[in-house]
């Protein structure tokens, strides 16, 4: 009976070793499993901190970018400022220009009407026509106006009479024309 209660015993522990063997393989395979979704996971990770380190790598490209396109429109912006000034002072230095000749033009006229001589003719006479005209009509965004420029352009084509009374001027003019056509003028055409 002592033995028959020792077998009985080894019995129950060896169930007992079985269902503990059983659970142990259950965790087991749970662990390996868990350790495949890790290492996976630790993958996906490992790549996820690629890809963003390549999109900040992106983005400080494109930050560059940006802040070279930012100093080439502050450098755009200073250099339409500067010419706008340029072209402001031109004008200014045009339109004094002008005012200077109408009176020294006025006073040569009456002292060769003294003299029997007819007028000289008006800058818009001649045969380059120079004005105050609006050649390039450019809005500002910086001062908000319109800006001209001086347009240079011809009226009439070189050897033009200017009168139908064929008087000496008009022979002198067509000498001074025929040789401005052997020496070109020095205005833009």
């Amino acid at each position: 009976m002592a033995d028959e209660q020792e077998i009985m015993c080894k019995l129950e522990s060896i169930k007992e070793i079985r269902n503990k063997t059983l659970q142990m393989e259950k965790i087991k395979a749970r662990l390996k499993a868990e350790f495949e979704a890790l290492e996976s996971e630790e993958r996906h990770l490992k790549e996820y901190k690629q890809e963003m380190d390549l999109l900040l790598q992106e983005k400080m490209a494109h930050v560059e970018e940006l802040r070279l396109i930012h100093a080439d429109i502050n450098v755009m912006e200073n250099t339409i400022k500067q010419s706008e000034n340029d072209l402001n002072k031109l004008l200014e230095s045009t339109r004094r220009l002008h005012d200077e000749y109408k009176p020294l033009k006025e006073h040569v006229d009456a002292l060769r009407m003294t003299l029997g001589l007819q007028r000289l003719p008006d800058l818009c006479e001649e045969e380059e026509k120079l004005s105050l005209e609006p050649a390039c009509h450019v809005t500002s965004k910086f001062i908000g106006t319109h800006l001209y420029a001086l347009c240079v352009k011809p009226r009439v084509g070189p050897g033009t009479p200017k009168s139908r009374n064929g008087s000496r001027m008009n022979e002198e003019r067509e000498s001074t024309w025929s040789s401005a056509d052997l020496n070109p003028s020095p205005w833009p055409e």
